[in-house]
């Protein structure tokens, strides 16, 4: 389920967050994209500004960009010259499918109810053995920020608690950073890579 508020907030500002989102890739991407064979196939959800995905398909890989956003899709696509699939954590099928799943900053969206379910999914889009880098903005639970974005905002406890429940993988490890977003405040990241 998509949370009404957050998609009206990407709707009327698409062009303002894209534009926010032409620096370079995150050192995370840059290890993401090096544990990766040639070619491999990747499913990123909320491709945002298409950033991280242009990074990714300049290097070769094969890519299937997301977001629950038709307004971002739109601009993303524009930008990669590549199709952008509308699609919420939710809507996932996928099986076997990816040999890697990107989710910058994007899962931190998903309701905390649903967030169990919404790993489970990716869990069965990968192949076996296959990559899974998400990150989220950590906290005590539920609440929206000064733009009335929803946020899950887990502690890692919590956080590791939703993955573990979700499937069972064969390699989970969380790393906690300092940072900001599209807020420029002070935000602390939680980085989580696991494997299928």
């Amino acid at each position: 389920m998509v949370d009404n508020n957050t998609l009206d907030f990407y709707a009327a500002n698409a062009a303002d967050y894209v534009e926010n989102g032409q620096d370079e890739p995150s050192s995370h991407l840059r290890a993401f994209a090096q544990l990766l064979p040639p070619q491999a196939k990747i499913l990123e959800l909320g491709t945002g500004s298409g950033r991280d995905a242009e990074f990714l398909l300049q290097r070769g890989f094969d890519v299937t960009p997301t977001d629950a956003s038709a307004e971002l899709a739109a601009h993303a696509e524009a930008r990669l010259n590549h199709p952008v699939r509308i699609l919420a954590f939710d809507a996932l099928e996928d099986v076997s499918q990816y040999d890697a799943v990107w989710a910058c900053a994007c899962l931190l969206h998903a309701p905390a109810s649903e967030l169990t379910d919404d790993l489970s999914r990716i869990h069965r889009a990968l192949k076996p053995g296959g990559l899974f880098v998400a990150s989220f903005k950590a906290g005590n639970g539920e609440g929206r920020d000064s733009f009335g974005r929803y946020y899950n905002y887990p502690s890692a406890d919590t956080l590791l608690a939703h993955y573990r429940d979700a499937a069972s993988w064969a390699d989970l490890q969380l790393q906690s950073e300092v940072g900001s977003g599209y807020d420029n405040l002070p935000t602390q990241w939680l980085w989580v890579t696991a494997r299928r």
